[in-house]
């Protein structure tokens, strides 16, 4: 499985931001997905999840009613609409794919990682 990210760039904080990360080469349907991201120096740390259905999202706190992840299946696609953003959102965000996965906030239980998208948010 191959996952794009696309979307990323400058923004100021206060704004709006939609990622995107499409799919290719397996069966999109069969993976709960996952954005990560990482910041200089930090560790990769989770963001969102979204089952294989859609059905079950899952945020990390700081993000909780400013991010909103969803998937096309049929666009093989999968999102992260980031609002009211803030300089501590700047970080490299990754989607990641997990086979037949429910969702969860673990990096070691994705398989498939894309190369990433930078976000920076100004002050």
């Amino acid at each position: 499985l191959q996952l794009v990210e696309s979307g990323g760039g400058l923004m100021q904080a206060g704004g709006s931001l939609r990622l995107s990360c499409a799919a290719s080469g397996r069966t999109f349907g069969d993976y709960a997905m996952g954005w990560f991201r990482q910041s200089p120096g930090k560790e990769r740390e989770f963001v969102a999840t979204i089952s294989w259905g859609g059905g079950r999202t899952y945020y990390r706190d700081a993000v909780k009613g400013r991010c909103t992840i969803s998937r096309d299946n049929a666009k093989n696609t999968v999102y992260l609409q980031m609002n009211s953003l803030r300089p501590e959102d700047t970080a490299v965000y990754y989607c990641a794919a997990d086979h037949w996965g429910s969702g969860t906030y673990l990096p070691s239980m994705y398989s498939y990682w894309g190369q990433g998208t930078q976000v920076t948010v100004s002050s």
